[in-house]
This record gives structure tokens, C-alpha cells and sequence, in this order.
């Protein structure tokens, strides 16, 4: 699954490429709350890893959480080789509430990646 926010791919640049972001069935699971769900409760949730794993150089992560009217993205971890920079993360980012919630009710209620046997 790739994750876009005003055009961009918050995913790939981290993550490098070979990485991957979250599989859509664990990002969007059917008749449960999908991980980028935003509650007032704040929560890590992975959106990527490396082509190495993310046990080997650490995963893409955020910080999710609602403040009102408010889904705010924050304190990016970002996975790591050795030998290499260290990827800046990307920035903080702030979405209008109902708009999040809009569309992450859409791509939960889009099943279009779901294989038919």
C-alpha cells in the first residue's frame, strides 16, 4: 500500500528503494478499525520498511492522533542502514478531521486489492 498526502508518497523516500509500505490487509483490515484510524488517544503506527526488513534497520513510523477538529502526524521514526545517511523525516503534517476520517473511510470500505479465488 502506498500512503499519498498532496500528491506525494510520504512512504518511498524513507523507506528507499525496495521498501515497502503496510500491507493493505494489516493498513485496512475488514470489520476492524484500520490502523490509520485517529483517536484522541495518541499511537505509533508503522507505515513502511526497507527492502532489509524492518527488523534489520528499523521501520517507517508516526505518531497518530486526533486534537479536535484536528489528525495530526507526528515524530516520524525513519529506518536506517548502515553505511548510508540517515533519511530525514518527513515533516509534521495536520489534516481536517472530517476529511481524514472520509477518506479513511473509503479506502477501508475499497477492497479492490482483496484476491478472488
Amino acid at each position: 500500500m502506498r500512503l499519498w498526502v498532496n500528491g506525494e508518497d510520504v512512504v518511498e523516500e524513507a523507506v528507499r528503494e525496495g521498501g515497502r509500505g503496510p500491507y493493505a490487509a494489516d493498513a485496512l483490515p475488514a470489520g476492524s478499525p484500520g490502523l490509520l484510524r485517529a483517536t484522541g488517544e495518541a499511537r505509533r503506527v508503522e507505515l513502511g520498511e526497507p527492502e532489509c526488513s524492518g527488523g534489520c534497520c528499523g521501520f517507517l513510523s508516526v505518531v497518530v492522533q486526533r486534537s479536535g477538529e484536528i489528525v495530526q502526524w507526528s515524530d516520524w521514526e525513519v529506518p536506517w542502514e548502515a553505511n548510508t545517511p540517515v533519511p530525514y523525516p518527513p515533516p509534521e503534517l495536520h489534516f481536517d478531521a472530517r476529511q481524514y476520517d472520509a477518506e479513511v473511510a473509503r479506502a477501508e470500505a475499497d477492497r479492490w486489492w482483496r484476491v478472488h479465488p
